[in-house]
């Protein structure tokens, strides 16, 4: 591919160099210096004259960092006379922040995503927004992808004839549903109700749960207070096996652990969006692999063809 140049921030370097391999062009060197007054400087220490820049770096913790990292690059990019700028922003954690749902707070999302174009992106790339009206607060171009057929074709190997997938709350119930057809099984729904960022209620599982091979499906899973809160409920109603899946494994706090510790979570699957903590280390654990699906995309963009078939709903 010609004319094209990829830059990775320090959030997710692998990721970005697995896109690389699959579109067979060399991952651009960067700097990021501190300087000693804590301050950021980025430098791309490769030619973008005229070229199609492409910037990938997913909001993850420490997500200040590396969303001014992502802003400085930007920056850098257009004043170095980029012909054009994607970001590929495969976790947007700015994302939860999308409605004013209490007194004087922030709309985080649409600030964040103003940020990015006042900063010089002309696209950008994500994937499984966990609001999906966060699409709208960006005044560029949004490809929006999701994994649910990465996460399909890995449950496929198993025997799904009694098999049910089960969404956390109403909120999620219509990519349950999605992904549920793709398998061909039924769908069920926990009855949610949120106290605080860690304190959640399920009431109830609506749907048919007894004796079925349960596969709980969410975009993301961070303390993982909700997915505990869930399995207490499954368990009550007679599930026969759990297991857990989900697009973001940011797993703070120990939630990597606190799952694999439940005797009948049999499997945790998620997909590489974010890095995985290196202190969470289990056999229980499967990692998917996005990076063909984000550099098909890139190269869809890149090539002025349709992307669409990559993010439409199966």
């Amino acid at each position: 591919m010609h004319d094209i140049a990829v830059f990775t921030g320090s959030a997710h370097p692998a990721l970005a160099a697995e896109i690389c391999e699959h579109l067979a062009v060399p991952l651009q060197p960067a700097r990021v210096n501190r300087f000693a007054n804590d301050c950021l400087e980025v430098q791309l220490q490769a030619n973008c004259r005229e070229r199609d820049v492409y910037l990938v770096q997913p909001l993850v913790a420490p997500v200040q960092e590396h969303l001014v990292e992502l802003l400085l690059m930007a920056d850098a990019a257009r004043g170095a006379s980029a012909a054009r700028i994607t970001v590929v922003m495969p976790h947007f954690a700015y994302a939860r922040s999308d409605k004013k749902d209490a007194p004087r707070i922030s709309i985080g999302g649409r600030l964040v995503a103003d940020l990015l174009v006042t900063a010089g992106a002309n696209r950008v790339l994500t994937m499984a927004l966990h609001s999906p009206q966060v699409h709208g607060f960006f005044a560029v171009p949004v490809d929006h992808l999701h994994a649910l057929r990465e996460l399909a074709e890995h449950f496929r190997g198993y025997d799904l004839s009694r098999a049910t997938v089960v969404s956390p709350d109403l909120g999620y119930a219509k990519s349950a549903s999605a992904f549920a057809r793709l398998l061909d099984v039924p769908v069920a729904a926990g009855a949610k109700q949120r106290f605080s960022d860690d304190r959640v209620e399920i009431t109830s599982v609506i749907g048919e749960v007894a004796d079925r091979d349960v596969i709980v499906l969410d975009d993301e899973i961070a303390k993982g207070s909700t997915i505990l809160e869930l399995l207490a409920r499954l368990r009550e109603q007679g599930a026969r096996s759990i297991r857990v899946a989900c697009t973001h494994g940011l797993f703070a706090a120990g939630a990597l652990d606190r799952l694999a510790a439940q005797p009948d979570v049999t499997e945790i699957v998620c997909t590489n969006t974010v890095p995985v903590p290196h202190e969470s280390v289990t056999d229980k654990l499967t990692v998917l692999s996005v990076a063909p699906v984000l550099a098909e995309a890139v190269r869809r963009i890149h090539n002025g063809e349709s992307v669409s078939a990559l993010f439409d709903a199966p």
